[in-house]
């Protein structure tokens, strides 16, 4: 009777071991970029899932519908300094940003309500909508990518990268 607990309980183990396992499979970790420009700090958030040999852009991200670029919970900005990114106006603070993929251009959405899930977008908080940049990268980017990086005097980029596309967008620290 002993024994039949015994394997019994290894093959329990071992199936919680495995679910867990393939589970993991599909987590998307946290992951954060930052720039510092003009001696302020500007930070994104995010979740980063991967492909795992799925096609990303035009199914499971569907062309033309708002996306949260990220998972879990929704993409956070957050800047100690005034921007100006594709002529939209941010006071210094927090912010969510959603996308609107399509094949040759992005809309890029700032919304004013930082702490959302990444399926609860609430289009009465956005601030607004800009245009964004689209190319094609030349290797697959496996997890989504999101980089800020200093461009010049007060000026930096945005860029999302996922799959075989990036979408950026320069924006300037206002003084």
């Amino acid at each position: 009777m002993l024994r039949i607990r015994s394997i019994f309980s290894c093959g329990l183990a071992l199936a919680a071991f495995t679910m867990t396992a393939a589970a993991q499979r599909y987590i998307s970790p946290p992951a954060d970029t930052s720039v510092t420009i003009d001696g302020k700090q500007i930070s994104i958030a995010y979740y980063s899932p991967s492909m795992h040999g799925r096609t990303i852009m035009g199914s499971l991200v569907p062309y033309g519908e708002v996306w949260c670029p990220g998972a879990n919970w929704a993409t956070k900005l957050k800047t100690e300094a005034d921007l100006e990114i594709g002529g939209l106006k941010l006071a210094k603070g927090s912010y969510s940003l959603w996308a609107i993929p399509n094949e040759k251009e992005w809309t890029l959405i700032v919304n004013k309500q930082p702490d959302q899930f990444h399926l609860d977008y609430n289009q009465d908080q956005d601030l607004g909508r800009t245009k964004m940049i689209v190319t094609k990268v030349e290797k697959p980017v496996e997890s989504l990518t999101i980089r800020l990086t200093a461009a010049g005097d007060h000026k930096g980029k945005l860029a999302i990268s996922w799959e075989n596309t990036e979408a950026s967008i320069p924006f300037t620290v206002m003084k």
